[in-house]
């Protein structure tokens, strides 16, 4: 069994998010995209100084133990503008940034990627970008609309384009350990409740390249883990095509023993899956989860519904949020 090390502490800073939300209230450990720019000597609010929310999640994870310190870029958002601004706005400094994961094969995680890599290597100083995926990410998919017809997304960068960017690619569909042992990628995610179905109506090219077939399950789709000293283990679930419920079991079982502390991530439960909200509520309860921080995908029903049911442990994501574990 993979041993994660335990990190002194943990920051998070959301660079991509659907929302903004600059005035809830919000837990000790979370600051708003508006003190960190005021930390950074902003005298004067206005539009320009702000973040731009947009369909997708990027987030960029630091971990701390002892002398060593490691960031590691969750996906990088659908737009190459939007990653560029926010980065900028917020004064994250990607030159720290030593490693990046791709949750799944997804547009809204996975478009400014190639820009996201030159960036990080114009402040590294040149240095090769470790890039982790699944190999299965990178198949054409598309939804099936009511009249038959196909709904293309956006392919994931190629390979080839990857490393033309600077990546260096690992594929994997095992769990494993990166950055000195911090950060935990999952393999892949086994179903085991009935009531997550995944995105019904994807579907993916087939490997003859020449029609398509239901792909509703996503199985390329991981999740990252840390574990914080006192409080214990940090899921990120960029989408949970595979289900929060089973990420979390998922998670349990490969940390047998040990608390998990959190979660943070979309949650898919908007739209069409929104019937899997009383049953996603009720399956997250025996967690007894300390920090919920939905994002994304969630929706605003289940956001209103974790709120109701677990109160102070949620506190949702934002663009330009930062959270410190």
């Amino acid at each position: 069994m993979l041993q994660l090390s335990e990190a002194d502490r943990v920051e998070v800073v959301v660079l991509v998010d659907n929302v903004t939300d600059n005035l809830s209230l919000l837990p000790s450990y979370v600051e708003t995209e508006m003190s960190r720019l005021w930390k950074r000597g902003l005298r004067v609010w206005s539009g320009r100084c702000m973040c731009c929310a947009a369909h997708g999640l990027s987030c960029a994870i630091t971990a701390w133990r002892g002398d060593t310190t490691h960031t590691l870029l969750f996906d990088t958002g659908p737009d190459v503008e939007v990653f560029e601004r926010n980065v900028d706005r917020l004064g994250f400094y990607v030159g720290r940034v030593e490693g990046v994961v791709l949750s799944h094969g997804h547009w809204d995680h996975a478009g400014a990627m190639l820009r996201a890599l030159v960036m990080i290597q114009l402040e590294n100083g040149g240095r090769a970008v470790p890039t982790y995926m699944h190999p299965g990410m990178h198949r054409s998919r598309a939804m099936k609309s009511p009249d038959g017809s196909m709904r293309p997304f956006e392919d994931v960068p190629s390979q080839d384009q990857l490393r033309q960017h600077g990546a260096t690619v690992v594929y994997a569909t095992e769990p494993q350990l990166i950055l000195d042992d911090l950060f935990f990628v999952s393999g892949e995610i086994p179903r085991v409740t009935a009531f997550e179905t995944g995105l019904q109506g994807q579907h993916c090219r087939t490997e003859d390249g020449q029609g398509w077939e239901p792909d509703p399950l996503i199985l390329d789709e991981r999740f990252v883990a840390v574990r914080v000293k006192g409080k214990g283990i940090i899921v990120f679930t960029a989408c949970s095509h595979a289900g929060v419920v089973n990420v979390m079991t998922h998670a349990r079982d490969c940390f047998p023993g040990q608390e998990l502390h959190g979660v943070m991530g979309g949650f898919h439960l908007s739209g069409v899956t929104e019937g899997a909200i009383p049953p996603t509520v009720a399956g997250l309860r025996p967690f007894n989860l300390k920090s919920i921080a939905p994002a994304h995908c969630t929706g605003w029903r289940a956001v209103g519904a974790l709120a109701a049911a677990f109160g102070e442990a949620v506190a949702p994501a934002a663009v330009g949020k930062t959270y410190r574990f």
